[in-house]
């Protein structure tokens, strides 16, 4: 691990900090330490940074903003990458957007907005970066990264680079190729079409106040716990299986709205995975139906 270490520092390979709490980075605010987490500002550093643990074996995952992710109690060994300056910035032009894959995706929509773009109305909602939108094909009121995306271009775990069109991605359904060919964003192009400024706000508007009437987003939480399974919707088939307020330790099934699992204080990892094995177990039994966790376990 030394070795590996002063391999990193020397070769400028991002801001290195080590047994960083992860809890610290998650919008749960639930998770143990990572051995390593490696801050990068730009490709080049990222690249040196894949060839170094790609050499040494040392495995590695990707963090954007935290949402949509439960880090372990025990923590996450191997490397945790984080992007930031240019991979975290966006520019507009001619109808396309250049955002790099640490950018806020929420941030997005409304930049995306206020330069009279339609198409990124749905992301308002959605408390993730870029490239974690890309990675699991976010959406929500009836559209998705699919919809908009022209090409994305991916640092793979060798540190090779490529591009990858829409259809090379393989969208479905909160599902792209990344999940099963581990690859870390580092820039989208989006190509919207032109849009009445005032429409569009209109709906982000109307967007924001539903989910703020019913979504508890000022609690410490993931963002939605499972996916929809075809014909039905999860909180539903939660809720009338009786589970809202449902506790495990310090995570509950919220109130406000029964597909959001909070952390009321004190919840672990365990706490949560406990509570979704509990959900899965009852949903299954009174319905039938086999709820997916549309959160990514990361760590031990």
């Amino acid at each position: 691990m030394q070795q590996l270490i002063a391999e990193l520092q020397s070769a400028d390979a991002g801001a290195i900090a080590l047994n960083e709490p992860l809890k610290l980075h998650t919008t749960w605010k639930i998770g143990g330490p990572a051995d390593i987490l490696a801050t990068v500002e730009s490709r080049d550093q990222l690249v040196r940074l894949m060839r170094i643990l790609h050499a040494h074996g040392t495995p590695w995952h990707v963090l954007g903003r935290g949402s949509n992710v439960l880090v372990s109690d025990k923590g996450v060994r191997g490397a945790v990458v984080k992007l930031c300056g240019e991979l975290a910035d966006a520019r507009f032009e001619n109808g396309l957007i250049r955002a790099g894959g640490g950018f806020s995706f929420i941030k997005l929509s409304i930049l995306a907005g206020k330069h009279g773009l339609t198409g990124l109305e749905f992301a308002g909602g959605i408390p993730g970066s870029v490239g974690g939108a890309v990675y699991m094909n976010a959406g929500a009121h009836g559209s998705d990264v699919s919809r908009i995306l022209k090409e994305a271009e991916v640092v793979l775990g060798d540190g090779s680079v490529e591009r990858r069109t829409r259809e090379d991605l393989l969208f479905r359904y909160r599902h792209s190729v990344l999940q099963e060919q581990p690859g870390i964003v580092t820039e989208v192009v989006f190509a919207l079409a032109e849009g009445d400024r005032k429409e569009i706000a209109g709906a982000m508007a109307a967007y924001k106040d539903r989910r703020l009437r019913t979504q508890p987003m000022q609690l410490p939480c993931a963002g939605s716990t499972f996916r929809n399974p075809e014909g039905h919707h999860a909180a539903r088939l939660i809720e009338q299986a009786g589970l809202k307020g449902q506790r495990v330790g310090g995570a509950e099934v919220s109130t406000l709205h029964a597909n959001f699992i909070i952390n009321t204080g004190t919840a672990t990892a365990q706490d949560v995975l406990d509570l979704i094995d509990l959900i899965r177990t009852r949903v299954r039994a009174r319905f039938g139906i086999e709820l997916t966790p549309e959160v990514l376990v990361m760590g031990e």
